[in-house]
């Protein structure tokens, strides 16, 4: 049986990774305290002792996937603290290269990107694994240098397999507030509470939004399907559906049927954001059906969790 490691999953997509893998013939590992992500001294301490226990949770099977999720960075984030990423990684890196037992074995590094940052800047009208990286952000180009580190890391330890998989806008219930991202979820939060929704694009801007469990299955089954072949892979992990700001909103006002309060205005981040971006992937194409949620239905999803977190949070004060 294979062992599993969900890095980062209590995030949103680490826990849909999490998700996707129960029930398989995956033998899923946790590690035995909670990360302090906000404290790198103390995170490398964890990270060490959760290697060494992942080794021996993997035993003599030697077949082994880690799913790296993990991260706190957005794409306003400044490059200090985007390098603490980095560095985070790199340590991780080391520590299961230090491990005999997994560099012995038959690994997959799974490594989660994103795909609307890396190719902010392309000039392709639908971008597939062929365009090339056009990273605009900070956030953008320290994404390359921790997909690098991974591309190092399985080119020189021949049994490991390595997925970088650029995912596009991600969305689902349970998306963490506080940061500067999670256009959807903050519609939802702010319908709920009658305050206003700033919009800092055109209302014609165009993404790919992406469930958050549609893309852990879709990931789930990119790492099967290259688990067996040596190398490094790129993958979108998209719905490959276009969308418009009006469209989302339009869905909005019918989903709660009431007019929603939108300010327009512009931010530091305004200018970075490409207008139109649409995906399509054309590498480890699979027969295998991955579930693929409507957007009427993912957004319903988010404003009913929203709505039991506003109540519950109503009821406690």
């Amino acid at each position: 049986m294979t062992a599993a490691w969900v890095v980062g999953g209590g995030g949103l997509l680490g826990s849909s990774l999490r998700r996707a893998l129960h029930g398989t013939e995956i033998n899923l590992f946790t590690p035995a305290e909670r990360f302090s992500w906000g404290r790198e001294r103390d995170l490398t301490v964890q990270l060490e002792a959760a290697v060494k226990a992942f080794s021996a949770f993997v035993g003599d099977e030697n077949n082994w996937q880690i799913y790296w999720a993990a991260g706190l960075g957005t794409m306003g984030s400044c490059a200090d603290e985007l390098a603490i990423e980095t560095r985070v990684l790199s340590t991780f890196l080391n520590l299961v290269k230090s491990e005999p037992r997994l560099i012995a074995g038959k690994g997959c590094f799974t490594f989660a990107s994103s795909a609307g940052a890396i190719y902010a800047g392309a000039t392709d009208d639908l971008i597939t694994e062929d365009t090339p990286a056009a990273p605009t952000t900070a956030y953008a180009h320290e994404k390359l240098k921790q997909e690098n580190l991974i591309r190092a890391f399985a080119t020189a330890n021949c049994s490991v397999t390595a997925l970088l998989a650029r995912i596009s806008t991600l969305y689902g219930s349970g998306q963490a507030t506080g940061k500067q991202q999670g256009l959807l979820a903050e519609i939802a939060r702010r319908t709920l509470r009658n305050q206003p929704i700033q919009i800092y694009v055109p209302f014609d801007t165009i993404r790919d939004y992406i469930a958050a469990n549609d893309a852990a299955a879709a990931i789930v089954t990119a790492t099967r399907g290259i688990s067996s072949k040596p190398g490094v892979f790129t993958k979108i992990i998209a719905s490959e559906q276009p969308t418009t700001i009006a469209e989302i909103i339009s869905i909005y006002k019918r989903i709660t049927r009431r007019t929603l309060r939108i300010a327009t205005s512009t931010s530091k981040l305004s200018g970075i954001y490409k207008r139109r971006i649409q995906f399509h992937s054309i590498t480890i194409l699979s027969n295998e059906r991955t579930p693929r949620t409507s957007l009427l239905v993912g957004i319903a999803q988010v404003m009913a969790a929203e709505r039991f977190a506003f109540a519950r949070s109503s009821v406690m004060k």
